[in-house]
């Protein structure tokens, strides 16, 4: 993209890769990431220097390292969720200090619809707010790719997860994967089904990716010293507000996480990493990917996601 703006300004294009240089390694990709932060990076809510790539997702075989890389080799089967942006391609040179090693009884297609959204879920539930079971939680989006995987992961871990949807066959999806109640909010106020489920006590945590239309009703949510976790901005980026909002609900807590904070150190990304790679291949964690577009397809794959026409996860095949 030469310019940020909507679907169209996406272009399909050839480029010489060159020799990765220090630091860096050449992946050839299996399968890339589609996820709604790329929409931000495109639309121009989130800035990047352009002319630039987009995807931050993918999974493939290393080809070649440059000087210093050690810790994956040519041959490797690896995945990555990470900056800077470009996983749309058929092949990248990108800072091999992203890349994890992936387990042989991982897919490609697996990895590369789960590596961003899974690590999502781990720091969410591991260390923004540490969920030990037997909590209630209210997680946004319950029915998209990281509300998929986190009805499973609460469930594994005997947390009793509300989730919001937009429509009953959502709220059907979301509920096959684990999530315990669901509320379909173009038809109930949100706000008073979660005090209802939890007897006027209100949540000690609420995930919103949504950002502008749930952040006031999400605060409404929470139990005094509740944790808002604001990780998404889907319809906007929440407007200004007085810090006066979370002292007069309880003494509430707000916190804006980023994966990429939270995996910055090398010995916390494999930690994450491992601990995804783990609930996957014991079954408790499935991914659920729903649509599967060629990689010349991408316009039509952004309009089909911000068109809320998406569930699960979605990936782009070169």
């Amino acid at each position: 993209m030469k310019e940020a703006g909507g679907p169209e300004v996406m272009e399909y294009v050839d480029v010489d890769l060159g020799q990765p240089g220090a630091g860096e390694a050449l992946v050839r990709h299996a399968a890339c990431g589609l996820n709604y932060i790329d929409v931000y990076f495109r639309s121009g809510l989130y800035q990047q220097a352009l002319p630039a790539g987009l995807g931050m997702e993918g999974a493939g075989v290393v080809e070649a390292v440059g000087p210093d890389v050690t810790h994956v080799k040519p041959g490797d089967r690896v995945a990555y969720a990470g900056r800077p942006n470009g996983a749309y391609a058929e092949a990248r040179i990108l800072p091999a200090k992203i890349l994890v090693r992936l387990p042989d009884a991982i897919a490609f297609e697996t990895a590369a619809a789960m590596m961003l959204q899974g690590l999502t879920v781990e720091y969410l539930f591991n260390r923004t707010f540490h969920l030990r079971g037997g909590e209630t939680i209210l997680f946004h989006a319950a029915a998209g790719g990281v509300g998929l995987i986190a009805s499973q992961w609460a469930r594994a871990i005997g947390v009793t997860m509300i989730g919001t949807v937009g429509s009953d066959e959502k709220g059907e999806l979301a509920k096959a994967h684990g999530c315990t109640h669901v509320i379909n909010y173009n038809k109930e106020n949100f706000v008073e089904r979660v005090r209802e489920i939890t007897a006027g006590k209100g949540v000690p945590v609420v995930y919103d990716s949504i950002g502008k239309d749930t952040f006031t009703g999400s605060l409404d949510c929470l139990a005094p010293l509740g944790m808002m976790v604001s990780f998404g901005s889907a319809s906007g980026p929440v407007p200004p507000f007085g810090m006066g909002e979370l002292a007069s609900r309880g003494s509430l807590f707000l916190t804006r996480p980023s994966l990429m904070d939270y995996t910055a150190k090398r010995e916390d990304l494999e930690t994450m990493a491992a601990h995804l790679f783990s609930m996957v291949e014991s079954g408790k964690v499935k991914i659920d990917i729903r649509q599967r577009y060629a990689l010349k397809d991408v316009v039509q794959a952004h309009r089909e996601l911000e068109a809320r026409k998406t569930t699960g996860s979605s990936i782009l095949i070169p």
